[in-house]
């Protein structure tokens, strides 16, 4: 079963951006992509600090502020505007960082990691190189979380290519996908950096070819 969504939680979230467009999507993306009550379920109860490479508008770490998680978030992201959006809707939240930087240049950092729909962006060449540097940036007893389109056969797929074709179209995702990678893509390079890798589909009510990639370092907090 899915973890169920916040729903006040979400309306909250989506209330702290300026712009009906925005607001919209925001309440749409956290009440029915299930990657925002997944990541949730997993993290809530732990405070240590959560790195979101490719934040785009900080919905994730915005999400688990209001569901009452308390840890120091620090979301990235290439798209200047959705950062300066972010900004906005994370106003007079404590210890709530953002920067406009590439996926590819990571801070030094230790805790939880999150990789929500970035790989499929990067070429076949970066992927094993990100998924890597993201691992060595995972604490002893935290959980990398990523989700990704994998691909696989089927009508799933095809249907998120075309989707990813046509918001690329749009102009809302500005960058083209490079590279939809195979299962063993990504959990190679995670198992080889030492960690217990997950994975499990994650389109509950939707259409998309969605994968959720969970990826703990053994051993107990520092």
């Amino acid at each position: 079963m899915p973890a169920p969504v916040d729903l006040a939680a979400s309306e909250r979230v989506a209330r702290r951006f300026a712009t009906r467009f925005q607001q919209g999507y925001a309440r749409g993306k956290l009440r029915h992509d299930p990657v925002f009550a997944t990541s949730a379920h997993m993290l809530l109860d732990d405070p240590r600090p959560l790195l979101d490479i490719g934040c785009g508008l900080a919905l994730l770490g915005l999400y688990l502020r209001e569901c009452g998680w308390r840890g120091a978030y620090h979301g990235l992201d290439s798209d200047a505007a959705k950062v300066a959006a972010a900004r906005h809707a994370a106003a007079g939240l404590a210890q709530f960082h953002l920067d406009a930087a590439q996926a590819q240049v990571l801070p030094a950092f230790a805790g939880h990691v999150a990789l929500v729909d970035v790989l499929h962006y990067l070429g076949r060449e970066q992927q094993p190189l990100l998924l890597r540097e993201a691992a060595a940036r995972v604490a002893p007893g935290a959980c990398l979380v990523v989700r990704s389109v994998l691909r696989t056969p089927g009508w799933r797929f095809q249907l998120t290519r075309a989707e990813e074709w046509l918001i690329h179209r749009l102009g809302w995702m500005p960058t083209r996908v490079r590279h939809y990678p195979l299962r063993e893509e990504i959990e190679s390079p995670l198992r080889a950096a030492g960690l217990d890798v997950e994975v499990q589909p994650l389109w509950h009510g939707t259409p998309f070819n969605s994968f959720a990639i969970f990826a703990r370092r053994a051993g107990l907090p520092a």
